[in-house]
């Protein structure tokens, strides 16, 4: 049975899991779905349009689903989708999608998003992540799995952030941040691979040393990209984590921080 505060507000279309938890003066809105297990504070706003899955804890002061900021928008039942075990903390601010980008926010699993955090429309977060307190993503922001995005780390609307980088605190990204590495500063620049993240995560110390050659490659030898690519594609006929370093670099719109 959900447990559900007496001054909570709940629309009657609102599907709850089992064992869904709503604190006091929490409003949840029409066409919402929350998963078994999820626990939502006091004082959350969950707007329309919204699924969440399964075990997440939303705490007090939260806005979920809100409407994007963006001055295109004009009602669409745009979504937001959030996946399972994620923890948001204090007032968090999560938009939807609009019409001209992917129509929906989707954060995937097991992610940490601290206080403060604000999660613009279109964006899609894979697992794993951290976003220290303060983090905050304009439109249509790509984070791969395992980053972790420091405290007050700005990420420009288009930019793509790389599994298994981190950023510096105040990082501000104008530019996608390559996979693996450590990113820091105005606007935000390379300051090498993200050894002791790799290492935690059972990185091969084969796989560590080609990415540390890879990282060389485009940021120490003054190639051009196309030549720094060369190089990346023998560093990773047996490597799959080069692999993807690579295929990230041929697919950035924005360019690359430098």
């Amino acid at each position: 049975m959900a447990e559900i505060h007496q001054t909570a507000i709940i629309d009657p279309s609102v599907k709850l899991g089992e064992d869904v938890s709503v604190g006091a003066y929490t409003i949840i809105e029409k066409d919402v779905s929350i998963g078994a297990g999820t626990w939502i504070g006091p004082h959350v706003v969950i707007r329309n349009h919204t699924d969440i899955g399964a075990h997440n804890k939303v705490f007090q002061f939260c806005s979920i689903g809100e409407e994007p900021q963006h001055q295109g928008y004009h009602g669409e039942p745009t979504r937001l989708f959030i996946g399972d075990r994620n923890v948001v903390r204090e007032y968090c601010t999560i938009n939807r999608g609009t019409t001209g980008g992917l129509g929906m926010t989707k954060i995937g699993n097991d992610n940490f998003i601290m206080a403060y955090t604000h999660i613009a429309h279109d964006c899609v977060l894979g697992n794993h992540i951290i976003f220290a307190n303060g983090a905050s993503l304009a439109g249509h922001v790509d984070i791969g799995d395992h980053a972790i995005l420091g405290g007050f780390t700005l990420v420009h609307q288009f930019c793509r952030i790389g599994p298994h980088c981190i950023t510096g605190i105040g990082c501000i990204c104008l530019q996608d941040v390559p996979p693996y590495i450590v990113a820091a500063g105005n606007p935000a620049g390379p300051f090498g691979i993200n050894n002791k993240g790799l290492r935690r995560r059972d990185f091969s110390e084969e796989s560590i040393r080609l990415l540390n050659a890879a990282y060389r490659a485009v940021y120490r030898k003054n190639l051009d990209l196309q030549s720094s690519l060369a190089e990346l594609e023998k560093l990773s006929v047996d490597n799959p984590d080069v692999a993807v370093f690579a295929e990230f670099l041929r697919h950035s719109d924005r360019g690359i921080i430098r």
